[in-house]
């Protein structure tokens, strides 16, 4: 079941700040998304999990480790329903070092095979843009993406733009080596 842009209503977003915020129930939901991602060749897999086919059980470990990284001035969750379900999420993080403390990370931004193509991912660019400006304070956001996929050009779609690669840095399997994007947006 794949939905379109057309067919979605409006997502609702809801930001996770703390560890106690975060219901078993949605890292569950968070952990079969990431696996459904992977699986459909969208994101990268957690270091501690084997290769692709993955289950939620594969990616909780994952999911618990963000959970306890979660702080309201360091790193924040967000989510993305749509009429209760969960559509997609990703996790905006403050840089630790001083002198980087004005710009923050974007990773794991993920929207559920289900609602692709469905304006979920570009809801949820804009919200962390204002999450990060507005309520962390932040200047600057990075991100990095994976090579032939088009996702630059959604980013750049989204303001960001490409300031680097490093070639071939991610190998997905013997001879399939990609570059990292680097990418950037100022708030």
């Amino acid at each position: 079941m794949r939905v379109t842009a057309s067919e979605v209503a409006a997502p609702a977003f809801t930001q996770f700040t703390r560890p106690s915020e975060l219901p078993s129930s949605v890292k569950r939901e968070l952990a079969a998304c990431w696996a459904a991602v992977v699986n459909a060749g969208g994101a990268v897999i957690p270091a501690d999990c084997p290769l692709p086919p993955l289950t939620s059980a594969h990616t909780e470990a994952a999911v618990d480790r963000i959970a306890g990284q979660l702080a309201p001035e360091h790193c924040r969750l967000v989510v993305a329903t749509v009429d209760g379900v969960l559509a997609g999420w990703l996790l905006v993080r403050r840089e630790a070092h001083p002198l980087e403390a004005h710009c923050g990370t974007v990773n794991h931004v993920q929207t559920h095979v289900h609602f692709r193509g469905s304006g979920v991912g570009a809801a949820l660019m804009r919200r962390v843009r204002r999450i990060a400006r507005e309520e962390m304070g932040l200047e600057r956001l990075k991100l990095t993406v994976r090579s032939g996929l088009g996702l630059e050009d959604f980013y750049g779609k989204a303001g960001w733009a490409e300031v680097g690669r490093w070639p071939g840095a991610l190998r997905l399997s013997p001879g399939d080596d990609r570059d990292e994007i680097l990418m950037s947006l100022t708030l």
